[in-house]
This record gives C-alpha cells, sequence and structure tokens, in this order.
C-alpha cells in the first residue's frame, strides 16, 4: 500500500496587527482557519496558495515568504496533511465574492483573539504557522522547485 498525504496550502496575512482568518463550517462545528485548503492537480504551489485565499477570503494574496511545511494528522479521522505556510500581503479586495462553500466569514483578529478563540481553532497548525511568522521564520519562495 502506497501511503499518500493530503497536501494543503495557506496563507498567513498579517495587517495592522492582525491576521486574515475565516470561519468555516466543519462536522465539528464553526471552526476558525487560515485561508487554506487542498492543491490542486495542474497548480503551482505558489498557486494553490493565491486560489484558496482570494476564494476564501475575496483578498488577492501576494506570496513574499514560504513560512514552513508543517505536518499535522488529525486525531478526529487520522488524516496526514502536509501543509505549506506562505506569508505575504493581499492587495485588493472584492466583498461581493462569493466565498467557498462552508466559508461562513473571513474577518481580521488580533493576537489576544486569536489566542483565545483556540479552542476553536481548525487545527493546531492555526496557532503555530502565526507563531513562526511573527518570530520571523521566512524562507525564499524559490526553495519550491516545480519540474513540470
Amino acid at each position: 500500500m502506497i501511503w499518500k498525504p493530503n497536501a494543503t496550502v495557506a496563507a498567513v496575512v498579517e495587517r495592522d496587527g492582525k491576521f486574515l482568518l475565516v470561519e468555516e463550517q466543519t462536522r465539528e462545528g464553526i471552526l476558525l482557519n487560515q485561508p487554506a485548503g487542498h492543491l490542486e492537480p495542474d497548480e503551482t504551489i505558489l498557486q494553490g496558495a493565491v486560489r484558496e485565499t482570494l476564494e476564501e477570503t475575496g483578498y488577492a494574496f501576494v506570496p513574499q515568504w514560504l513560512l514552513g511545511i508543517y505536518r499535522w494528522r488529525s486525531p478526529a479521522d487520522g488524516v496526514v496533511y502536509l501543509r505549506f505556510a506562505f506569508s505575504g500581503r493581499v492587495t485588493d479586495h472584492d466583498p461581493h465574492r462569493q466565498l467557498d462553500t462552508g466559508i461562513v466569514r473571513a474577518a481580521w483578529f488580533g493576537m489576544d483573539e486569536i489566542r483565545e478563540m483556540s479552542d476553536r481553532h481548525r487545527s493546531p497548525l492555526v496557532l503555530r504557522c502565526i507563531e513562526d511568522h511573527l518570530s520571523g521564520t521566512h524562507f525564499p519562495l524559490d526553495v519550491i522547485v516545480h519540474c513540470d
């Protein structure tokens, strides 16, 4: 049997000391996450992060750094995720854009709020990625190579 983790992408966006998060409907209720989702077969990892951010928030995301690559196993179902997280900025925003199915809203949250709501995080990666960003952990985007 060949095992394959679920490849996902996520965007960590900070503006004026607040972070862009989404509230999304899950089997466990409404949870908080970065704009994130599964990588699609015909896109690069960067394209996936840009697409997911637009689809879930209505913001155009400009990745500036690879924040990290994270492995996490969901205790609920045993699924393993391999997350490529990027930090960057957002530019244009379309407040009328229809957000992805399951996304309740996108909003900006301060660190105190994020920590207070840790029981509502989709995974421990939400806080870990923000903390890594705040600590200055950043890698150049050219460490990601696509050989298609």
